[in-house]
């Protein structure tokens, strides 16, 4: 049963904080997917991938660039997982229960990344930890703190 971790923005955007967390998770050797509840989205951070910062490279792919199971970062707004993630990013409110409960659960983690700003993506993650808690998932909650990094604010179960 994999991890789940909240990532509560509170300074950065999606767009300016997801390629940090996939760039740590390649690191890690891991394979990755996003997945948003638009194509509009999903085609934006397909852009936003390719460009973020000159010097990087993060691969990656849509179902439009074929050979889903080759990317080690894929994109989409489905359940599948094609390219057998370690790894899932849930952003726009993607429901993550869904993912998990067929053959779209990641080995490792599942990690909803929601801005904090925004008072719908904030409810949206509060009921998606309670339902999660409630189904016995390990959750860990970070907040984006004051210098944009991570601090851990909570955990369950509780040690």
């Amino acid at each position: 049963m994999p991890e789940i971790a909240f990532y509560h923005l509170t300074r950065a955007t999606v767009e300016q904080t997801l390629p940090t967390l996939l760039e740590r998770s390649r690191a890690r050797g891991w394979r990755a997917i996003v997945q948003a509840m638009s194509e509009t989205r999903l085609q934006r951070l397909d852009a936003d991938l390719w460009s973020y910062r000159p010097e990087s490279f993060l691969p990656h792919g849509t179902k439009a660039d074929g050979a889903p199971e080759a990317q080690p970062i894929y994109l989409t707004c489905e359940n599948d997982n094609p390219n057998d993630a370690d790894v899932r990013f849930f952003v726009e409110g993607a429901r993550i229960v869904p993912a998990l409960a067929g053959s779209g659960a990641p080995r490792e983690r599942a990690a909803l990344v929601f801005d904090g700003r925004d008072d719908a993506e904030l409810a949206d993650a509060r009921a998606q930890w309670k339902e999660l808690r409630d189904l016995g998932y390990s959750l860990v909650y970070h907040q984006q703190s004051e210098s944009g990094g991570w601090e851990e604010k909570a955990r369950e179960p509780k040690a």
